[in-house]
């Protein structure tokens, strides 16, 4: 009887570790630099006042991510495969066109991030931003997809360096967990700044690429039926630990830049070098390291992510497991990415923070689209049998649907009385 609950158990793990790594690698690029700056602007703006978000959030992100590897496993197919297949090639092409833009703004977000990290150590971007986009072009281009993997999910493991810049951070532990299960008052949404922010965290992490990037992922990695279950797993793991990170940066922020009276976070890289002096000299490498690590990851990931979706969705080859002759367009699709994304950042004068705090609100804004497709394809009987879904994750995705529309129409209405 023992030896054989033993073998059960070896059996999961072995089956776990066959299948980790899409759920946890996609979860955690969430914290990306547009992710960090919208995180670290929440912290230094409004305090404590947006930890709220982060359960609902963390819910809502759990069941996205979860349709997606069930889709994956169960249909052998990307997101962009069946949609273009349930509902036709003019509607893949506008949803691609629109997910490529939306990208794109992403994109240079981390070249962003890349460039602001390590001018805290005193390397111009002029030298640093080339030299980052070679060596995410060769990771994924001379790759194949487990050393690809192995390399993604080690980075992942480097936010943890967020979690002890918080703690080093020295927040009013009491005060943040109230607010973390007690929301503000209704008046905090006519605030434009407030509603836009909030918006713009929904967006940074339950962001419309994520649900292409992981269900590809699923697929090129082999996750079928019988591997579902453990793939659950990995996805719970990571959409938590990355919104644990996420409480973790918002409140090192909260404790030392809202305090102090620093509200206006001009990229990323600003909330590090405000921590120097304010939570010390530990905090400010570990916030600086934590974001290029994260910057560098995202930087891999979006292009990778765009790739597969626009070339899924108009039906060319995609997957790092073929070379660059096998799948033409989606590695040249990649390359253009990066080596544009890089460009934009090195053009002088360019107002790089508007453009990385709108690609985040952006994201939120694109969401719903992506989430009404996606219900109705996990929906179908024809396509997913048995593993349509359950009524309570119905409920939760098409709340989350609606309540993004909701925040998008009263943002539009505050900017236009505004």
């Amino acid at each position: 009887m023992r030896m054989s609950l033993l073998r059960r158990w070896k059996t999961r793990i072995l089956l776990f570790l066959a299948v980790v790594g899409p759920g946890f690698i996609t979860a955690n690029v969430d914290n990306d630099a547009g992710g960090i700056l919208v995180y670290s602007q929440a912290g230094a703006q409004f305090g404590h006042f947006l930890l709220w978000t982060l359960i609902p959030i963390t819910l809502s992100l759990i069941v996205v991510q979860e349709m997606c590897a069930r889709m994956g496993a169960v249909t052998g197919k990307g997101l962009s495969d069946l949609i273009r297949e349930e509902f036709g090639l003019r509607i893949t092409f506008f949803m691609m066109l629109g997910i490529l833009i939306t990208n794109f703004g992403n994109v240079v977000t981390e070249f962003i991030g890349i460039a602001t990290s390590l001018e805290l150590f005193g390397w111009p971007r002029v030298y640093t931003v080339p030299i980052c986009a070679v060596i995410v072009w060769l990771i994924v281009v001379y790759g194949q997809y487990k050393s690809v993997e192995k390399v993604f999910l080690a980075a992942s493991f480097f936010y943890v360096t967020y979690i002890f810049a918080g703690v080093l951070a020295r927040p009013m532990w009491k005060d943040a967990i109230i607010a973390t299960f007690v929301p503000p008052n209704l008046k905090s949404f006519r605030d434009q700044a407030y509603l836009y922010m909030v918006i713009g965290v929904v967006g940074t992490t339950i962001a419309p690429w994520m649900q292409f990037y992981l269900q590809s992922s699923i697929v090129e990695k082999g996750v079928t039926r019988r591997g579902y279950k453990a793939s659950q797993i990995d996805v719970v793991t990571g959409c938590i630990f990355t919104d644990v990170v996420a409480w973790f940066i918002i409140v090192a922020c909260a404790a030392t830049l809202y305090i102090h009276g620093y509200r206006d976070i001009k990229v990323a890289a600003d909330a590090a070098a405000a921590l120097k002096p304010l939570a010390g000299q530990y905090a400010y490498i570990l916030f600086a390291v934590g974001l290029f690590n994260a910057s560098l990851f995202a930087a891999s990931i979006l292009p990778l992510s765009t790739a597969y979706t626009v070339c899924e969705g108009l039906g060319f080859e995609s997957g790092v497991g073929l070379k660059f002759g096998e799948a033409p367009v989606f590695y040249w699709l990649y390359t253009i990415l990066i080596v544009a994304g890089g460009v934009v950042v090195l053009i002088p004068g360019l107002p790089l923070i508007r453009i990385a705090v709108l690609s985040q609100v952006v994201n939120g804004i694109v969401l719903p689209f992506v989430l009404i497709f996606m219900l109705l394809l996990i929906n179908k009987k024809d396509l997913m049998g048995q593993y349509v879904n359950r009524p309570v994750f119905n409920l939760i995705a098409w709340v989350t649907t609606v309540v993004m529309i909701g925040l998008t129409i009263v943002l539009v209405w505050t900017l236009r009385s505004g």
